[in-house]
């Protein structure tokens, strides 16, 4: 009878995450009186048995994982044991973006709420889906702040995988209890005892209290929610208290504002409270209250140790004022109540340059662009113009993989046809009075002739590379990484087939589709995942595309000098692929410095002036000819390449 009040109520009220439950919940909300009374009656019904929990009975757990080891499939079958959800519905309710579902990732850290009945008790459990990959890493720090422990999710039949690492040390640094959990033992190569022995000699976790479930089909997977109970410890706080509560995260709504999700840590709020922001001391009215169920269910109040919604009465316009890690309180309590530790942004350490590819649609793209970073703030947004593309921005993001989604997502959301040139990365210069410039955009690096005068020293940020893949593949992925200028720090073999490699590799390197050649070299059997390993003195120059002397802004890049070579000629074959012939001589070089790297020529457009001429009249023949030569030396000067905008779409294309 676990979870039974609400074997009916997800029908008619919860599980609204597909289509048709959705209209439901709409018809419900909209239509008759006597369906807004039935909405009130089960709305209070659940507000009463949520006040009837102490705050001993809460439980906020998140689940740590490797990309694809199912923490989202693990996710659904927790809300469908819980009754918050029925079965056989929306696959992957938490992931709520097209991109999440089409790739099979989590970009978003997604939340809700559940009620539990375990040995006749009712607790209230709530649950964070957070993402696996490395670059959304900001995402992650927010979700353990608001949990006090996780269930540690591992493939039986890959073991631990690199950011299952990681995300191991993030969620032990953060002092979060963790219950492990191998996944997917229903697979014919599942190897449940291996994945046990890996994660007591990598993480030294018991085994015995490891829970063997398969998401997909269902197994054991009841056995997880008495251990998330007995296992991972209830919040602290005390409801009497003045309010203190942490900005978790925010998205935006058209009709009311910036929605908060929060976490309160001492005291309660609900409708109607003057709260104010310590980081902008801006003062709100609370315009409403609730939990995820899993949409937004208002509430009448949010108590110490829930993790619940929270907007404002009139809404919080900017996103911007929403800064995560911020801590609330009532008006007045401020001298009462200390600022709770929030956590650092993150910074962008990819940078590309994106423009319309018509111009005319410079508004709708611009508009797009907006809509999708009031959602994600990590995305750092300037414009930034170009002779050769026209307007656009500049786009800085927290790796590949993050920009890759924000490219899919204006695709795939908004119908968007742009132009992505390709990544780089943020360089230091330090002056010859120590003052320290960062650069993000590759046409302000200084020229050669002012880093003799101006510049003393030039940095690029290094990471440090954690790789896990099986020993066979060892001496080619040791290749690769020295050939992007890597060193070793770390070699391990935590299996007796398994490797786990470390590196401390250029950020630069790691951008141009390492992982796409990691992958390739191992046959998909390598995972990856990195951090920041500060910045690192650097020999690097500006490489540039120049045609007929005159360089082109839109294709300009920071590099290594022993690599402007390799790419120049890389740049000079391509971009003589899309400009088409003239009437005069083409000239394409690869400038690094003062040097020219790599040239190509693409000869003219050449008209036959001996066509009507005798073929014994030497002198003649001669005469035309020169007059031909000195007509082109003529264009040559003053002719201006005139270059289709395909040419830099072909060019840029990936």
């Amino acid at each position: 009878m676990q979870g039974c009040f609400f074997r009916a109520l997800p029908r008619r009220f919860g599980a609204c995450a597909n289509k048709a439950l959705k209209t439901d919940h709409a018809r419900l909300f909209h239509t008759t009186p006597v369906r807004l009374a039935q909405v009130a009656k089960l709305r209070s019904e659940l507000e009463k048995r949520i006040a009837a929990i102490p705050i001993e009975r809460f439980r906020n757990f998140c689940i740590v994982a490797h990309v694809d080891h199912g923490k989202s499939t693990l996710s659904d079958r927790l809300l469908e044991l819980t009754g918050v959800i029925e079965k056989g519905g929306n696959a992957q309710i938490l992931d709520k973006l097209d991109v999440e579902r089409e790739r099979g990732i989590t970009v978003k850290a997604q939340t809700c709420t559940m009620l539990y009945n375990h040995k006749g008790l009712d607790y209230m459990l709530h649950l964070v889906d957070t993402p696996g990959h490395v670059d959304f890493r900001a995402e992650v720090s927010r979700s353990y702040a608001s949990c006090g422990g996780a269930l540690l999710v591992v493939d039986a039949s890959q073991g631990v995988q690199a950011q299952t690492v990681a995300n191991f040390y993030l969620a032990f640094s953060q002092g979060l209890t963790l219950v492990p959990v191998i996944n997917k033992i229903d697979l014919p190569t599942a190897d449940a005892p291996r994945a046990l022995e890996q994660i007591k000699d990598t993480f030294e976790l018991d085994p015995n209290k490891a829970v063997l479930v398969s998401a997909k089909s269902g197994i054991n997977v009841e056995a997880l929610l008495p251990s998330v109970v007995e296992n991972i410890p209830a919040p602290v706080g005390d409801e009497t208290k003045p309010l203190r509560l942490l900005l978790v995260d925010s998205w935006y709504d058209n009709y009311k504002g910036v929605i908060l999700l929060v976490r309160i840590f001492q005291g309660q709020v609900k409708p109607g409270d003057h709260v104010t922001s310590f980081a902008t001391g801006i003062k709100y009215h609370v315009g409403e209250v609730g939990i995820m169920y899993p949409l937004q269910t208002p509430m009448t109040v949010l108590r110490a140790g829930q993790v619940g919604y929270i907007y404002f009465n009139p809404g919080m316009k900017r996103s911007q004022d929403a800064k995560v890690g911020d801590t609330y309180t009532t008006v007045g309590s401020e001298k009462l109540v200390e600022m709770l530790p929030g956590f650092e942004e993150p910074k962008p350490m990819v940078f590309v340059a994106a423009f319309p590819v018509d111009q005319s649609n410079y508004e709708h793209l611009e508009d797009s662009i907006n809509q999708i970073v009031l959602n994600d703030r990590s995305v750092y947004v300037q414009k930034e113009s170009s002779e050769a593309l026209g307007a656009g921005w500049r786009l800085g993001f927290l790796g590949t993989l993050h920009c890759s989604v924000f490219e899919d997502r204006l695709r795939q959301e908004h119908g968007a046809s742009i132009i992505i040139t390709p990544p780089s990365v943020p360089f230091k210069i330090i002056d010859p009075k120590g003052k320290e410039i960062i650069v993000s955009n590759p046409n302000d690096f200084p020229e050669t002739d002012a880093l003799h005068h101006k510049v003393q020293e030039l940095q690029e940020p290094y990471v440090l590379a954690t790789i896990t893949m099986p020993e066979e593949y060892l001496g080619k992925v040791i290749e690769l990484c020295e050939g992007n200028r890597g060193v070793q720090t770390e070699l391990t073999f935590f299996t007796s087939i398994q490797v786990i490699l470390k590196y401390e590799l250029p950020l630069a390197q790691l951008v141009d589709d390492f992982f796409g050649k990691l992958k390739g070299l191992t046959k998909g059997y390598a995972s990856l995942d990195y951090e920041d390993a500060g910045w690192r003195k650097a020999n690097i120059i500006k490489l540039q595309l120049h045609v007929n002397k005159i360089p082109v802004d839109a294709v300009a890049r920071v590099c290594h000098h022993s690599q402007a070579e390799r790419i120049g000629k890389q740049w000079v074959t391509k971009f003589k692929e899309h400009v088409d012939r003239q009437m005069f001589e083409i000239v394409i070089q690869a400038i690094a410095g003062r040097r020219i790297v790599a040239r190509e020529t693409i000869k003219p457009f050449r008209k036959d002036v001996l066509a009507k001429l005798h073929a014994a009249d030497t002198s003649r023949r001669r005469k035309l000819l020169e007059r031909q030569k000195e007509g082109r030396k003529k264009l040559r000067a003053v002719g201006n390449v005139v270059i289709d905008q395909k040419a830099f779409q072909g060019f840029l294309a990936k």
